[in-house]
């Protein structure tokens, strides 16, 4: 074995056959921890956001924090309410692009994909940067590491998640229980130094640079709604729930927003008791730790906060790596994307999707150099127009099936709808000139990029069909006694570029012997009745791949096959068809170079390639 196959191996683990997806589940404990560390890790920063734009109108409007926080409890319970409806009108999974693409059509469809994307991907490199601030906060010297702490991070999150769902459900449970128990014990303590006389600092004398007013008080209304981000993620990954799906998915989110409402809610009231004032270099719960946790026992208490909030914050970013690759699997399925990104690893999690997750995370901390505030303005408004648009599609789902009790199902959804394009409009309008803009002008670009890789594909579908191709008969070709010019043709699909290369290997060899490998996506019985009317002549071998591997299978079958003809040179045709541009090729898997390179290996064969030119 080479030295890539073992330190993937030990990286990694072994190959997953598909028979063992569905073992591939989670409980709803630890599904709570992988499908929800993104909106419970809020709670270390939604706060502190709020408090950011308050902090400019003086320290009079700093109490603003604890009627925003509960307003934002209510938008909360709305937006949960809302899913548990679409969850059970999806129970093999309901994401934003599926409903809106169902319900409202094509382009909705496709925005709600779009901005998803964005928001997982600006999810990731806030929840990184969240994280390094809370390390950096308890120990001030790794402050100049900040970016290179940010991306050793990002690496590690993805080599869990390129684990597998089971392996990752194991790592991230233990940091994310252990989050939400020291924050109820955080806030515990603070309610009860309170309760028995311990008197807190008055608000520090602050400057005023802003006047209150309700556009001001939106903006922090809208900062905070970072809160939410997440929310979405379970009725995303109804399917990755142990049986019943829908059912378990639909009490998981339950416990997510009683479990983070009453942690928002209480941190907040406690900064509001306790006059925490942000400062540069702490974060606000780090603050509030330091003032109760002033004893000398409780000191190492605040430590042990701080790297949990550390942890979590980082496992925040599981969210997205659970749900990001799916999303790009349905859009990949329906030809948005390219489709290498539907393909599932070796171990049985999309991997392509991970690490695409992980390049575009680490590009975005590089930008903005792992400063949680920069990133927070792009923040909420892909999430806030994918929950919009998702709520509406069940609106119309339900008044067109109008199933059993389909009024309050869509009075639910109705109310969920409005209330988020409320907020997302004042998202918009108070984030758009800090940059919200960038997301804005974002999310068309990568729609349009979704429409120009669809188009591409669909050019490339209707070159190589075989659609009306008339049915082509052969005289059976006569078994040679000795047969000197034995052929073997990879056939990957039946289309144009196949029948060309099986039409050469008639005029070179005397037994020819086409193979196909299935990795459990090929309907064999469609499959074997088009090639019995198109090539009846020559033999087809499917073969099945448990590990979803096409090329071991078939330097395999080749070696099997060149021992039955151990004195000749066996020639292997690839077909494959050429592209008009060489960036169309980047939405096309490179196996067939992989293949030629593995095949090449042993000196008694000829690999030859067809191409087929579009």
């Amino acid at each position: 074995m080479s030295l890539y196959p073992q330190l993937k191996q030990f990286l990694l683990g072994k190959s997953l056959p598909t028979s063992a997806h569905s073992e591939e589940r989670l409980s709803n404990a630890a599904a709570l921890a992988v499908l929800s560390s993104d909106a419970l890790s809020s709670v270390a920063y939604a706060t502190e956001e709020i408090l950011l734009v308050l902090v400019a109108a003086g320290s009079g409007a700093l109490g603003l924090s604890l009627p925003i926080a509960v307003a934002i409890i209510i938008l909360l319970g709305i937006v949960v309410l809302s899913y548990r409806q679409t969850i059970r009108a999806y129970p093999q999974g309901g994401g934003s692009y599926i409903v809106a693409r169902e319900n409202l059509g094509l382009y909705p469809g496709l925005i709600a994909g779009g901005s998803l994307m964005i928001d997982y991907i600006l999810t990731v490199t806030v929840s990184i940067s969240a994280g390094t601030a809370a390390l950096t906060s308890a120990v001030p010297s790794l402050r100049p590491f900040t970016v290179s702490l940010c991306l050793i991070f990002i690496f590690l999150i993805m080599l869990a998640n390129l684990r597998g769902v089971k392996e990752s459900g194991k790592i991230f449970m233990i940091p994310t229980y252990a989050f939400i128990v020291s924050i109820f014990v955080l806030i515990a303590l603070g309610l009860f130094k309170k309760a028995t006389g311990h008197i807190a600092d008055e608000y520090p004398v602050l400057p005023v640079t802003e006047g209150l007013s309700l556009f001001f008080v939106l903006r922090a209304f809208s900062a905070g709604c970072t809160a939410l981000t997440g929310v979405e993620a379970i009725s995303d990954g109804v399917l990755a729930f142990k049986q019943p799906e829908w059912k378990n998915a639909r009490l998981t989110l339950l416990y997510l927003g009683v479990i983070l409402g009453l942690m928002f809610v209480g941190i907040t009231y406690l900064v509001n008791i306790y006059h925490i004032v942000p400062e540069e270099g702490q974060t606000v719960v780090s603050l509030l730790g330091r003032q109760i946790l002033n004893g000398s026992y409780l000191h190492y208490f605040y430590f042990f906060i701080q790297v949990v909030t550390l942890l979590v914050l980082l496992l925040a970013a599981n969210t997205s790596y659970a749900d990001f690759p799916r999303l790009c699997y349905f859009l990949a399925r329906d030809g948005f994307l390219p489709r290498q990104l539907s393909l599932l690893g070796d171990r049985l999690v999309y991997s392509n999707g991970i690490i695409l997750l992980s390049l575009c995370a680490a590009i975005l901390v590089v930008i903005f150099k792992g400063q949680v505030n920069a990133v927070i303005p792009l923040y909420a408004v892909g999430v806030f127009t994918s929950f919009t648009l998702s709520q509406a599609g069940m609106v119309r789902r339900w008044f067109h099936e109008k199933t059993g009790g389909w009024q309050a199902s869509a009075l639910m959804n109705g109310l969920g709808a409005i209330a988020t394009a409320v907020v997302l409009v004042v998202i918009v309008s108070t984030k758009f000139l800090l940059g919200a803009w960038l997301v804005v002008v974002a999310i068309p670009l990568v729609v349009a990029l979704f429409l120009a890789i669809r188009r591409h594909y669909e050019y490339v579908a209707e070159r190589l069909s075989i659609q009306g191709m008339p049915p082509r008969s052969y005289i059976p070709r006569p078994q040679p006694t000795v047969v000197t010019h034995p052929a073997v043709v990879v056939v990957g699909q039946l289309n144009r570029g196949t029948v060309e290369a099986l039409d050469y290997a008639r005029t070179i060899a005397d037994e020819i012997v086409a193979v196909h490998v299935d990795i459990a996506s090929t309907d064999r019985e469609k499959f074997l009745e088009k090639w019995r009317q198109l090539e009846s002549d020559i033999p087809l071998e499917i073969i099945d791949s448990p590990y979803r591997s096409v090329i071991g299978p078939l330097v395999d079958f080749v070696s099997q096959f060149e021992e039955h003809h151990p004195d000749v040179f066996t020639t292997i045709i690839i077909p494959a068809f050429v592209t008009r541009n060489w960036w169309d090729s980047l939405l096309h898997n490179q196996t067939t170079l992989f293949l030629k390179t593995a095949l090449r290996a042993k000196k008694s064969r000829v690999v030859t390639t067809v191409r087929y030119y579009l």
